[in-house]
């Protein structure tokens, strides 16, 4: 059984192992440049983990196996990274952790879940329309958005590749 609850300090370097992992199919895809990305440091992990912007997905043993980190952007809670070890995809983990925060922003009023991701990766825009997210235009990104989207570029992601979604707080998590 898979339990979600906030990250802790003690496995920090655990979720960067989980980045590393997961970063690895990108390779499988050719987009190497992608899998060469280093996971976030451990001080950006703690500060997300001391804001109580970040959370785990624990398997049995309570060992993390995927973990999420939040952004506030413009009123709307924005997922940073979601990421789970490819030892446990497909399982719904991911779909967990971003109910969480869905559960957890609507708890704070907040009316939306926003996220960046590639545009033709299988398990990135598709999945997340899925999920009930829905592309933005780019007459529909925010400032907090577009400054997202400089930053990304910045990091060598191409604007072309990505795309900004958006999911309004409490919508069913799965598409038919």
């Amino acid at each position: 059984m898979t339990t979600i609850r906030r990250s802790t300090a003690g496995e920090l370097i655990h979720l960067q192992s989980i980045e590393l992992a997961a970063g690895a199919l990108f390779r499988e895809i050719g987009m190497t440049d992608v899998a060469g990305h280093p996971p976030p440091s451990i001080e950006t992990l703690e500060r997300y983990r001391q804001a109580a912007l970040a959370w785990t997905a624990a398997g049995p043993d309570d060992q993390a196996i995927g973990y999420v980190l939040v952004d506030l952007v413009d009123g709307a809670a924005h997922i940073e990274q979601v990421s789970v070890h490819p030892d446990h995809g497909r399982q719904g983990i991911g779909r967990l952790l971003i109910d969480e925060v869905d559960s957890w922003a609507a708890g704070r009023g907040l009316p939306a879940l926003t996220l960046s991701t590639f545009r033709n990766v299988p398990w990135n825009a598709p999945y997340y329309a899925r999920l009930g997210f829905l592309e933005l235009a780019a007459g529909e990104l925010t400032p907090g958005l577009i400054e997202v989207q400089r930053h990304e570029a910045a990091l060598g992601l191409d604007p072309a590749q990505r795309l900004f979604m958006r999911r309004e707080i409490g919508t069913d998590s799965v598409r038919g």
